[in-house]
């Protein structure tokens, strides 16, 4: 990645950045450590950020962290404050309805799709995320897989 690229980041970057104990930790943390040093602007929407609180303050027996909703809140300000946050503006879900019909995606899988549908609406190509696997099926992706990136500070 090179100064003046900008890259979205999927809500598990952000929580692999926060757990220390998830396998990619190390990855995420150069992501929102390292990369805007060197000039890349990191990209979430609202969507991103509300996914990231649930899974904060989740219990840890149900798949959560298990944060108290105070670390969780200043974790997302800290994330806030080193992106830019993509508008889900009217446009969004007329792409989301229109990747819809055109990918084979339903359930779940149609958060990721309204991911898309943000990235295309802002412009954006470039996708950091832990679950690459998630996103193959939407054109125009270009994926940054976090088990790919360094495990250091350079």
């Amino acid at each position: 990645m090179t100064a003046g690229e900008r890259l979205f980041c999927d809500t598990n970057v952000l929580l692999s950045a926060v757990d220390r104990k998830r396998r990619l930790h190390v990855q995420a943390l150069h992501v929102l450590n390292v990369l805007p040093n060197r000039g890349v602007a990191l990209c979430v929407s609202g969507q991103i950020v509300r996914e990231f609180l649930v899974v904060c303050t989740r219990p840890v027996d149900v798949n959560g962290l298990g944060l108290s909703r105070r670390e969780a809140v200043r974790n997302a300000e800290a994330i806030i404050e080193r992106s830019t946050v993509l508008d889900e503006n009217r446009n969004v879900p007329v792409r989301l309805l229109d990747i819809a019909r055109t990918t084979t995606c339903g359930g779940k899988q149609l958060h990721d799709a309204n991911v898309v549908a943000t990235m295309q609406e802002h412009g954006l190509t470039r996708l950091a995320t832990g679950n690459p696997g998630d996103f193959r099926r939407f054109k125009g992706i270009d994926l940054v897989d976090l088990a790919s990136l360094p495990v250091d500070d350079s």
